[in-house]
């Protein structure tokens, strides 16, 4: 026999053998191997929802995905393989179906690139494929195509299956982040305007609100302003989202809606041990905290109130030797000094940075009354579980279900 034929028999012998190891014993059909995603969310993927809840360990929450198969013998293995995308690794979830010929349902296990969401700020669309292995025997394979969202859109609500409305504002919570990098250098700014010598997390009401007041200062300076973005590019029919700034989207542009706000100052308040809560309503949200130990006590603060004046650009139009500002920025903020103010500051015994202060103080007070009336006459209906479009959201409680949105911080 020549070299060849030995070569060529050699080959055929191996073609033979790999022929018999592969041979089928399992009815792929009978199996029946379904992937489906949760319809509830329209073929939609919010990384937000994922990376809020990716410590969360309780089992109360939407099943986004499910695969069934049904057991071709007792106790057979069975193994679900999801491929890797530019959202997952490669992730394996496998049990045994102890039943033959009964359907067995399973939420995989889906084992996320959650660095890779920090910074997902555009849409795309991923394939995730799912493969069903029995016994080490593969017996079927399932695509589902997704569009996958920002993490700057948050999940609002949606219609579910059940035809009922779907409240998911809670979410919201999520983009509270007191680990923010930028806030212990945020401190620093406020302690230096000197309105408060310290943060300590005092439940003293007086004590409380003087740590609010010179928060709210700091926004002000900031030069702060109410900016609405509410619309996205999602063409979803069932379910309704809303683009949310990051923490350092406000910081960096000085802009933000009333939940944006609401965000950037809750994240300050619970760095320093303030108790902030967010006050949601079906078209607003405003600004809450609790002011005594017993949480008994809860003041308001509209905080889109820091839009109505611009502090930082009364810096070029100041004298510093007659103490006034020019006619056309005096006449802008002359609404919100007292009377006792006005008559000091037109006989050029203010500074500038006592002017600012004044006006400050007297914008918190304004933004403090503003919700006063709505909030009493809402006031059941925020701790009322019946109803779904009022939410009352203490971000300390709810820490324990949603885990703060880590974004990746933009240098200016």
């Amino acid at each position: 026999m020549s070299r060849y034929s030995v070569i060529l028999a050699f080959v055929l012998l191996l073609v033979s053998c790999n022929k018999i190891s592969i041979k089928k014993t399992i009815d792929a059909k009978s199996v029946d191997f379904q992937a489906s995603y949760n319809e509830d969310f329209d073929n939609v993927l919010y990384p937000s929802m994922l990376l809020a809840l990716a410590n969360y360990r309780g089992n109360d929450m939407d099943t986004l995905f499910s695969v069934s198969v049904v057991a071709p013998q007792n106790n057979a293995l069975m193994r679900i393989v999801a491929d890797s995308t530019a959202l997952n690794y490669v992730s394996i979830t496998q049990e045994t179906l102890p039943k033959k010929g009964v359907r067995y349902t399973f939420a995989p296990v889906i084992k996320w690139k959650f660095q890779n969401m920090y910074s997902m700020r555009h849409q795309g669309i991923i394939d995730l494929t799912f493969t069903c292995y029995i016994n080490d025997e593969e017996v079927g394979v399932k695509n589902i195509r997704l569009n996958y969202r920002p993490t700057n859109e948050c999940l609002m609500s949606l219609i579910g299956r059940d035809g009922r409305y779907h409240d998911y504002r809670w979410l919201f919570a999520a983009y509270v982040n007191e680990d923010h990098p930028k806030i212990d250098g945020i401190l620093s700014e406020i302690l230096n305007q000197g309105l408060v010598s310290i943060f300590d997390g005092s439940r003293n009401e007086k004590k409380v609100e003087n740590q609010m007041r010179a928060i709210w200062y700091y926004a002000l300076s900031r030069g702060l302003s109410y900016s609405s973005i509410t619309c996205t590019s999602n063409g979803s029919k069932k379910t309704n989202s809303q683009y949310i700034r990051f923490f350092d989207d406000v910081y960096r542009n000085r802009q933000a809606n009333c939940i944006d706000a609401c965000v950037f100052f809750s994240s300050i308040m619970r760095k320093v041990g303030l108790m902030p809560i967010i006050f949601v309503e079906p078209c607003h949200a405003y600004l809450g905290y609790y002011t005594d130990k017993s949480k008994k006590k809860i003041a308001l603060l509209e905080t889109t109130i820091t839009g109505w004046v611009n502090l930082p650009e009364l810096d070029e139009h100041y004298n510093e030797e007659t103490h006034l500002l020019e006619d056309k920025y005096y006449e802008r903020i002359a609404k919100y000094l007292s009377d006792k103010q006005k008559v000091s500051y037109e006989a050029g015994k203010m500074t500038l940075d006592e002017i600012k202060k004044a006006v400050a103080n007297n914008l918190f007070d304004r933004a403090s009354d503003y919700q006063k009336e709505n909030y009493k006459n809402n006031k059941d209906l925020f701790t009322d579980t019946s109803q779904q479009m009022y939410r009352m959201l203490i971000i300390d409680e709810m820490r324990n279900l949603i885990s703060p949105i880590p974004a990746v911080e933009e240098t200016e």
